[in-house]
């Protein structure tokens, strides 16, 4: 296994990406089908509606309980397990999703637990 980062769904496509996961519950808005390029749409390993909707009620406040729940879904889902399946064997992974804060998200939360089960930086 190599790297694995996170982008913006709406930043362009690059060869560094390698396996391009959008890992995001809703389509991101304003890009086409035929402009946006994945290789997996993973909705099943977002997170819930509910804590998507409670964490955007208030996200300055509310980053550290968020990326604890979210932990907390990730470890019971069995989603966690499968995509880190699909990722153990690539170069490289790049998890896309659709929010505006670049540190703050849950790409960051799930890159985090995949790194730490795999063992990578």
């Amino acid at each position: 296994m190599g790297n694995i980062q996170i982008k913006r769904a709406y930043e362009p496509e690059s060869p560094s990406d390698g396996f391009r996961v959008y890992v995001d519950r809703l389509w991101p808005r304003g890009l086409s089908h035929e402009t946006f390029h994945y290789n997996l749409w993973d909705k099943q390993i977002a997170p819930t509606t509910e804590l998507r909707e409670w964490y955007h009620a208030d996200p300055g406040h509310r980053w550290a309980e968020f990326a604890r729940r979210y932990g907390a879904e990730l470890a019971a889902n069995p989603g966690f397990e499968a995509l880190k399946n699909v990722v153990s064997g690539k170069n490289a992974v790049t998890l896309l999703y659709s929010s505006h804060d670049e540190e703050h998200n849950n790409a960051a939360v799930l890159r985090d637990a995949l790194r730490k089960v795999l063992n990578v930086n």
